[in-house]
């Protein structure tokens, strides 16, 4: 594991992670000195593409996003999704893995699952590539309408045997994505890595979100989304005030003129 990721697991029981999303460098800039973690999440599919579903995000598009991010990100431990049909295989997934690792300069990536992709996360960490897991509800696998995760004693059962089966396979931290309160708890006092929720309770060891929704930036109604600030706001008055100075012939004035 790399000085940065040891770090980031060490602060478990410490202090709280804070944890967002970017998928360009201006954005990852302004938010690098606040985050312990930037993820490049396939959730760009539907931020900024429109796309109903994370399938639809190809490999290509993750690594050109994170080739931007990167180049904003100097603090925080940046982490990249696997996206949807990339890693099926242990063959796939150690290719894949690779090219991205190779081409973006990120410290981890991000893949969905518990035990169906035990045996991958092992060859990926035999080879020396950090692995974030991801329980509760598993964007790349929903069909239709999203729903919590953790209430009834099967999904209890199954998402604790996936936490210990994918830790103990070697991931450095797991987000639980719309995990039942109760649940998410139990899993982070048990685990001996940080847990990252979503959605999921305050009892996590930290939180992300993204970070076009918390800025104000999307629509989004879902349930866990808060909005911290109204960027559209702000966008609106400056573009308006652009467009008042340029009818009236007030831009560019000399100052902004060669």
């Amino acid at each position: 594991m790399s000085q940065k990721i040891n770090k980031f697991i060490n602060k478990k029981k410490k202090t709280k992670l804070v944890c967002l999303t970017a998928y360009s460098k201006n954005i990852a800039e302004e938010i690098d000195q606040f985050a312990d973690l930037i993820l490049v999440g396939d959730s760009l599919g539907s931020v900024l593409y429109n796309f109903t579903t994370t399938r639809k995000v190809t490999l290509n598009m993750m690594i050109k996003h994170a080739n931007s991010v990167r180049l904003g990100v100097s603090k925080s431990l940046m982490v990249v999704d696997m996206p949807y049909n990339t890693y099926r295989t242990k063959s796939e997934a150690l290719k894949n893995c690779k090219k991205l690792m190779k081409e973006t300069k990120c410290d981890a990536v991000k893949l969905e699952g518990g035990i169906k992709i035990k045996n991958i996360i092992e060859t990926l960490t035999k080879n020396k590539i950090p692995v974030m897991g991801h329980l509760g509800l598993l964007p790349q696998s929903v069909r239709g309408k999203f729903k919590s995760k953790g209430k009834s004693d099967r999904e209890i059962k199954q998402i604790m045997r996936d936490a210990k089966i994918i830790e103990k396979a070697g991931v450095f931290s797991i987000v639980l994505e719309c995990v039942a309160s109760d649940l998410s708890k139990k899993i982070t006092k048990e685990a001996k890595i940080p847990t990252i929720g979503i959605g999921s309770s305050v009892h996590c060891d930290g939180q992300v979100l993204v970070t076009d929704d918390l800025i104000g930036l999307t629509n989004s109604k879902i349930k866990f989304v808060k909005k911290y600030v109204n960027t559209k706001s702000l966008i609106k008055k400056g573009v308006q005030k652009f467009r008042s100075e340029v009818l009236k012939k007030k831009y560019p004035t000399k100052k902004y003129s060669y």
